[in-house]
C-alpha cells in the first residue's frame, strides 16, 4: 500500500517536473533552427535514455519485450508525441506567451478528455466536478477576452 501511494505522488512529481522542464526548452528553443532538426536531437536523446532504463528497469517477470506484443497504441503515441513537440514549437515560435500558451492547450485537452473518459472508459463526473468544468471553460473565455 505505502508502495502505491509513493508511485501515486511520484507520478505526478515526474509529470509536473518534465512538463515544466518541457515547456522552459521548447520556448528557450532558438528560432533560427529547423524544427525538424532539433526533434531529432530531441529523439536522439530520448531514445538513449529510454534504453538505459530499459536495460536498468525489471519490475516484474512477466513484462515481456516483443514486437510482437506490442498493440497500436505505440504507433500512435508516436505520431501524438510528434504532434505535440512540432506544435507547441510552433506555438512559441509565433509568439504564444509560455505562460498562456500551455494553460490553453492543457486546459483544452482536459475538457475534450471529459467525453472520452466518460464514454470510453465509464468514469463518472460528479456534481462538485461540474463545478470545476464550467470554472475551466469560463476561464479559457477569461483568456480569449483579453
Amino acid at each position: 500500500m505505502k508502495d502505491k501511494l509513493i508511485l501515486y505522488y511520484a507520478s505526478i512529481f515526474i509529470i509536473v517536473f518534465s512538463n515544466v522542464l518541457y515547456h522552459i526548452s521548447q520556448k528557450s528553443t532558438p528560432k533560427g533552427i529547423n524544427p525538424f532538426f532539433t526533434l531529432l536531437i530531441t529523439y536522439i536523446t530520448a531514445t538513449l535514455i529510454t534504453a538505459l532504463a530499459l536495460i536498468l528497469y525489471h519490475p516484474d517477470k512477466s513484462e515481456t519485450i516483443s514486437l510482437r506484443d506490442l498493440k497500436w497504441t505505440s504507433f500512435a503515441l508516436g505520431f501524438a508525441v510528434v504532434g505535440l513537440e512540432v506544435g507547441y514549437l510552433l506555438a512559441y515560435r509565433s509568439g504564444w506567451n509560455i505562460s498562456i500558451g500551455s494553460l490553453v492547450s492543457n486546459t483544452t485537452v482536459a475538457l475534450l478528455l471529459i467525453p472520452v473518459g466518460v464514454l470510453m472508459y465509464g468514469e463518472s463526473i460528479a456534481p462538485i466536478k461540474l463545478i470545476g468544468i464550467i470554472f475551466c471553460m469560463i476561464g479559457l473565455l477569461l483568456i480569449y477576452l483579453r
